[in-house]
């Protein structure tokens, strides 16, 4: 655990703070359509966004798993746009940071999603990548080859958004000094 971690545990605030994202990551357990989940996902927003000063977030490891599970691709897109709002929520509140901290933990749900995802859900997904993710350049070393796959899809002929994905790319070779990786 991390010593911030700990001291945030005595602290009466915080711990009211991970009562009201516990209480809310309950919604989830009795979710039993798509529509569940949205409603779900609204009231863990609300839970999170009711306390920002703290940039670390209690239960983060199961509302990573609930949000990965949101992503699955037999779920309809609105449901995958408000889990994306959700990330956005999240990456706003812990900051690079701890994204880079986290990485794993928010990574295993978004990287796989852009070769599922619906047309909507693309630019959403890379608005993300493009605002919290590249801007970790190094930290995001240890998850580059699950980021390279997880753009991939993205870079098929026709495709409306390939622009973006090539300057991600391009981005990304750029803050890592990897000239050679990314060259279209």
């Amino acid at each position: 655990m991390d010593p911030e971690e700990v001291e945030l545990q005595n602290d009466y605030r915080y711990r009211n703070y991970a009562a009201v994202i516990e209480k809310a990551l309950r919604n989830f357990e009795s979710s039993s359509e798509w529509a569940d989940l949205i409603s779900s996902l609204g009231k863990l927003n609300k839970a999170l966004q009711s306390n920002l000063r703290y940039s670390l977030l209690p239960k983060r490891l199961i509302i990573g798993k609930r949000l990965a599970q949101c992503l699955h691709p037999a779920l309809p897109s609105g449901v995958h746009l408000k889990a994306l709002e959700t990330y956005e929520v999240i990456f706003k509140i812990i900051g690079t940071k701890w994204l880079a901290k986290d990485l794993f933990i928010y990574s295993s749900g978004l990287f796989p999603l852009l070769g599922h995802a619906a047309m909507a859900v693309k630019p959403v997904l890379l608005t993300l990548y493009e605002r919290y993710y590249l801007p970790l350049q190094r930290a995001l070393l240890p998850s580059l080859q699950a980021f390279i796959t997880g753009l991939l899809p993205g870079l098929e002929e026709g495709l409306e958004v390939n622009d973006r994905y090539a300057r991600q790319g391009s981005c990304l070779g750029q803050g890592l000094q990897i000239s050679f990786l990314f060259n279209f």
